[in-house]
């Protein structure tokens, strides 16, 4: 049931009921076989210690999709006399 005053999504704008949202977003990011790397590796080492290398995979994977994203950094005229 929705609550009051929230509108349901329009069909088109619905995601898949069975699609992870965390999954949608990561693969969005063109990053999810780094992120499904760490989570498998998580979930047979269960210690992130021992997933270094697929945890700095994903960190690198994840900082290349945000790197064009940032604005950049703001042009300072030089003091003048």
């Amino acid at each position: 049931m929705a609550r009051p005053g929230h509108a349901r999504n329009p069909p088109a704008l619905e995601e898949d009921e069975d699609e992870d949202p965390v999954d949608a977003m990561i693969g969005r990011t063109g990053c999810l076989a780094q992120h499904r790397a760490l989570q498998d590796c998580m979930a047979e080492r269960q210690d992130w210690r021992h997933c270094q290398a697929q945890l700095r995979a994903f960190g690198e994977c994840m900082a290349r999709w945000q790197r064009p994203r940032q604005p950049p950094p703001a042009h300072r005229e030089p003091a003048g006399d």
